[in-house]
């Protein structure tokens, strides 16, 4: 059984996809409402054991999925169960599978608070194991019920401009919380020493972030390395391989935090180009950290010609904006930050600026807070 030692505002958050240490909903949600006094248990699907860690109680169903069934069937059982002993005052759920779960729990008068990470409904446009045929009319089913439940939760939220607008349609108690990184003591140290550059990648090595056409572009720039670490598909990877450029790519697959920010200070440029083909489109998000994270190192980003990061390079003058299917244009922004060392360094400095003041945690850390205090109130009324 679940134990309440306090007499805290209990919250859970419920996941059954993310793993227990995920950035956004351990790191940032549930520290924060920790470190703000609310009593904070994290419910996850993994067969590891319940700790206590960081102010969180994280509480595991001790079932690790195998396969899409098990997840959407049988731990959701175990899942319901759980939730029952914890016994919160507020749900705090982040997917969309379980919909179902919070419409449940709200029935038996809890607050529900749904976060939508993505917009489910582009997304499933862009599911390959859905054949083409149907991806239409399952968007436009799964459209219609999401509408229906999340217009009776408590609270909405979702991590970009454009989402949180069509969710506010249903639900006007509706939140932009993105996915802003946590401020750290980021130095600037751009390796400009000795012949050779470096570029850098550190995430999902996936075709969405056009790979390919940054390979292409840096194959006749000399002394330059393009160092990528992460995990991919096989059969992309390979595919990589074959081109010309690979011989100008330092691939270290998996590798841990620490040795990530070693890359970004062993580089003098960020690459961000995220693919028109995505759920995001010529929109941008501000939902995916791989930009921020760049800026806070104090590297300037070469990224996608999109809305909302255009906007932001326009602003803060933090690196180059370009189109991801166009190689020359990439290859000349390459080009330029790398050769003009002074110029680069002062688009690093002004990302690093830019975090400090307005895309950092703690401004949506903020908002969270506001929005729990909301429900807080509406709990003591």
């Amino acid at each position: 059984m679940i134990e309440n030692s306090t007499n805290q505002t209990k919250v859970c958050h419920v996941t059954s996809v993310h793993l227990r240490y995920d950035v956004r909903i351990f790191h940032k949600e549930c520290k924060s409402l920790a470190n703000n006094g609310f009593d904070v248990t994290l419910l996850v699907n993994d067969n590891l054991q319940n700790e206590a860690i960081d102010g969180v109680k994280v509480v595991s169903t001790q079932m690790k999925p195998k396969n899409r069934y098990e997840r959407m069937v049988k731990s959701k059982k175990k899942i319901k169960t759980l939730m029952i002993e914890i016994d919160a005052d507020i749900y705090h759920f982040h997917d969309p599978e379980l919909l179902p779960e919070a419409a449940w729990i709200r029935k038996k008068g809890k607050k529900v608070i749904f976060d939508f990470h993505e917009d489910v409904t582009e997304l499933i446009f862009f599911k390959n194991w859905i054949p083409k045929s149907f991806r239409k009319i399952i968007a436009r089913g799964y459209k219609l019920y999401e509408s229906q439940k999340i217009v009776k939760f408590d609270a909405l939220v979702s991590v970009t401009p454009k989402f949180v607008k069509r969710l506010s349609k249903y639900n006007d108690k509706t939140y932009m919380v993105t996915n802003f990184p946590s401020l750290m003591n980021a130095v600037n140290k751009m390796n400009y020493r000795g012949e050779q550059v470096n570029i850098c990648f550190a995430g999902g090595i996936s075709s969405e972030w056009n790979h390919g056409n940054i390979i292409e572009a840096i194959e006749d720039i000399p002394n330059l390395k393009y160092i990528l670490a992460g995990r991919g598909p096989q059969k992309y990877l390979e595919g990589l391989k074959t081109l010309s450029g690979w011989e100008k790519v330092n691939y270290l697959g998996v590798i841990p935090h620490e040795e990530v920010l070693e890359v970004y200070k062993q580089s003098v440029v960020g690459m961000t180009l995220l693919d028109y083909n995505t759920q995001v489109g010529k929109e941008g998000t501000l939902g995916n950290t791989k930009i921020f994270e760049f800026m806070q190192a104090g590297l300037p980003v070469i990224c996608s010609k999109n809305r909302i990061w255009e906007g932001i390079i326009n602003k803060y003058e933090c690196g180059i904006a370009v189109n991801p299917d166009n190689i020359l244009e990439i290859r000349e922004a390459i080009k330029k930050l790398i050769l003009n060392p002074d110029y680069a360094i002062e688009l690093g400095k002004n990302g690093q600026e830019a975090v400090r003041f307005e895309y950092n945690w703690k401004t949506q850390e903020k908002v969270l807070l506001e929005m729990y205090q909301e429900l807080f109130d509406e709990i003591g009324e």
